[in-house]
């Protein structure tokens, strides 16, 4: 026996007349007032969300919060549209999105270029609008504005243009302490540079290498070329390619440049202590009345020698001094009658000493190679350069220290390297091993006034070190 269908319920004409009438008044109310959803995928479709997933995150919290109303009198579209908001701006947002706040555009007349690899004055100039003859102009209206084509990987340049486009002014800080400008007048440009003066004091730093010189100084605050500084200072004495051990320990009294309590710069080494394996070496430095300065041990005695002990910065000793090597290309014993520093192509060699240039050029095996007669007793060799040095050429004087020319791996070599060669009146001897001849120490008559200057530099010295490591003992 088939069961009968069911019936659909019986619900009187009056219920479904006023659920009829909820039903509208729900639809009028959707369409008058969108839901908080509704408006947060607006802002969402009318902002770029540069503040990343907080804001994000902050805005689904908010959709949670009850909806809330406008109050009676309100349009239900004041967010859209205020009563004194022009309709023009209406036109301008026809997709009801919300206006972002926008940054008030840039002066036009300023503009600001940094300096690029591969950058040349030419290109600045076009970067900004401004045409090849007015960069003519600008470096023919005097020989200081050419300083301004020597350009600098991130160095800015700050323009300042009339609103027709021709150049008012142009400004570079080159440093802390450097400034350049050029700015139009009626009779053209006129260049300007701006040095400002430090305030100088003394300030004093100290290290313990525990694996090179240059992080031991960095650490302690000293700056690159301080730290070249103290290398040459002890130069006479130490060979900072091979001679440095962990545990050798330096201190420095130097120059400090400062600009409103900022350090910007470093100045001389007054005073220095080096520790190398247990042996302490001290420089002061000193002015004579004659105007000639130079280092000298506490006591007086001259740090420099008549030789610098390394040609070469910092290199690796790849071989030593030896009457029967193995040539490395030759394949056949034959003496090696110097040292060779093994160093990056194009690092800089420094004269030995003071001398008259015998040789700058090719030399057989040895490449480029300079030759220097030091007096009347003694001769240095320098080969497989790369390249001399400005000014060095047979026949000419060089001074101690000079750089004369670059590492390099011409003639019979199988690498960038310096070969250095010593001879004493014509014999080969080990540079390594030479005991350096001294130059002349304090003149007695200026012997006072050196310990006058000394003496209380030196203490300062030790006074700093014991509060120093005092402190270090606290922490």
């Amino acid at each position: 026996m088939t069961p009968e269908p069911s019936k659909p319920p019986f619900y009187p004409k009056t219920h479904l007349l006023a659920a009829s009438g909820v039903a509208a008044l729900l639809s009028l109310a959707l369409l008058v007032f969108p839901s908080r959803e509704v408006e947060a995928k607006r802002t969402y479709s009318g902002l770029e969300l540069d503040n990343g997933a907080e804001q994000i995150v902050q805005e689904k919290d908010d959709l949670r919060a009850p909806l809330a109303l406008p109050s009676e009198g309100d349009s239900p579209f004041a967010q859209i549209q205020g009563p004194e908001q022009p309709n023009a701006e209406l036109d301008n947002n026809k997709n009801n999105e919300p206006t972002a706040s926008v940054a008030p555009p840039q002066d036009p007349t300023q503009k600001q270029v940094t300096v690029s690899n591969g950058d040349t004055l030419s290109t600045m100039f076009n970067k900004v609008g401004l045409s090849a003859t007015v960069l003519h102009e600008v470096l023919a209206s005097s020989a200081d504005a050419k300083q301004l084509s020597r350009l600098k990987v991130g160095q800015v340049l700050e323009f300042k243009l009339s609103p027709e486009g021709k150049l008012e002014r142009l400004h570079s800080q080159l440093s802390d302490l450097e400034s350049i400008e050029l700015t139009s007048s009626d009779k053209g440009f006129v260049f300007k540079r701006d040095l400002v003066k430090p305030e100088v004091r003394q300030a004093y730093a100290r290290g313990v290498i525990d694996s090179s010189l240059f992080l031991s100084a960095k650490r302690a605050g000293m700056s690159h070329n301080l730290t070249m500084d103290l290398a040459n200072v002890f130069g006479y004495d130490i060979d900072f390619a091979q001679d440095i051990r962990e545990g050798d320990e330096f201190e420095v009294v130097f120059e400090e440049q400062v600009i409103n309590g900022r350090r910007v710069g470093s100045g001389n080494i007054l005073a220095a202590r080096f520790t190398n394996r247990g042996k302490s070496f001290t420089a002061v430095r000193y002015t004579s009345k004659q105007g000639s300065t130079s280092y000298y041990t506490a006591d007086g005695n001259s740090m420099r020698k008549a030789f610098i002990r390394t040609p070469v910065d910092f290199a690796r000793i790849s071989s030593r001094f030896s009457v029967g090597r193995r040539h490395p290309i030759l394949n056949k014993i034959r003496a090696h009658k110097g040292v060779d520093y093994a160093a990056p192509r194009g690092t800089p060699i420094k004269a030995a000493g003071d001398g008259k240039v015998l040789l700058a050029g090719r030399k057989g095996g040895y490449g480029n190679a300079v030759v220097i007669q030091h007096g009347n007793s003694y001769r240095t060799l320098y080969g497989h350069m790369q390249g001399f040095a400005k000014g060095v050429r047979t026949g000419g004087m060089v001074k101690q220290g000079q750089i004369i020319g670059y590492i390099g791996t011409t003639g019979l070599s199988t690498g960038p390297h310096l070969h250095y060669e010593f001879q004493v009146n014509g014999v080969h001897v080990d540079p390594l091993g030479l005991k350096l001849p001294m130059a002349d120490p304090i003149a007695r008559a200026e012997k006072q006034r050196f310990l006058q200057l000394s003496q209380p530099i030196m203490a300062r010295m030790d006074q700093e070190k014991a509060t120093m490591l005092a402190l270090n003992k606290r922490e």
